[in-house]
């Protein structure tokens, strides 16, 4: 940059042939351009001015440089109106990760990019704990408290894990009163794909976890599995409320122990903190503050 600084104060005082004139349109002294150029003069070993005691003329040297001077400081002059135009407007690649209950917000995502033509969105649906900064993501969106002190978050909204099944499978196995009563039903477990771990059931008496006996009838690393073998009455799963909120106002799931249940989960949205957020993470950020919730 300081380079390019001093390509200009030479380009000034050849197109002004005066020291003084340059500097007045660069608001600085005619001592100051003729140091500038003298040092510019000194660094490439040539003789840019002639100088006399009133006027400056263009050695041939000068005269050529001037005009290669003034292509690269109109290319740069372009690419400066080039970049403000991409940070007036929204577009680009947007990269973004999403756990897999984010498949439900589809819809939403399918809104904006409506709405935002221009912004390329690259979803990652993953439920593993993704590096936002090092792994090159735009904004994510998660559970739980953010730990990274480089990230702004805001909150979307929240969540309850409940145990569904249909009234005809609870007519078959009955319905269950405590949770001990788990031990005898089909129950349709959760594995993290990440860690290999079963989901353990938001159950608990007094704010104490309650310990489990559940046999699994089927295990999944996805939501949709759990939700499809509940419908067809194969078991009960536990899964986030906002997947079966349909079924569950049409009568085809029910919920069971929610004295038991006081599971409450927030969703965050994640992003790079930066004094220059460009417009794409901004409008996308505020698109789904304002519009994700309620599914």
């Amino acid at each position: 940059m300081e380079s390019l600084g001093s390509l200009d104060v030479f380009v000034r005082a050849g197109e002004c042939r005066s020291f003084t004139a340059a500097g007045q349109q660069l608001g600085i002294s005619a001592s100051a351009v003729s140091k500038a150029v003298a040092r510019l003069e000194e660094r490439l070993g040539v003789r840019l001015f002639h100088r006399s005691t009133r006027t400056i003329c263009l050695t041939p040297e000068g005269a050529l440089f001037l005009e290669r001077c003034r292509r690269i400081l109109c290319e740069v002059e372009s690419a400066e109106a080039e970049l403000l135009q991409t940070q007036s407007a929204p577009q680009g690649k947007l990269r973004i990760s999403l756990p897999s209950v984010g498949t439900l917000f589809m819809p939403k995502l399918a809104a904006f990019q409506r709405r935002y033509p221009d912004v390329a969105l690259d979803i990652d649906c993953s439920d593993r704990l993704v590096e936002v900064i090092e792994e090159g993501f735009d904004a994510v969106i998660r559970t739980g408290e953010p730990g990274d002190s480089r990230l702004m978050a805001r909150v979307l909204g929240t969540y309850r894990r409940v145990i569904v099944g249909t009234p005809d499978y609870f007519q078959r196995a009955g319905l269950p009163q405590h949770p001990e009563d788990l031990a005898g039903h089909a129950c349709l477990l959760y594995r993290y794909p990440t860690t290999g771990k079963t989901d353990v059931w938001p159950l608990s008496t007094d704010g104490q976890p309650l310990a489990q006996d559940l046999s699994a009838s089927m295990v999944t690393n996805s939501l949709d599995p759990q939700i499809c073998f509940a419908e067809q009455g194969l078991g009960i799963a536990c899964v986030p409320d906002i997947a079966v909120r349909r079924q569950m106002d049409e009568g085809k799931l029910i919920t069971v122990l929610d004295d038991y249940n006081q599971d409450r989960t927030t969703f965050r949205i994640l992003w790079p903190s930066s004094r220059h957020l460009s417009p794409k993470i901004r409008v996308f950020v505020d698109f789904i503050v304002q519009n994700l919730f309620p599914l």
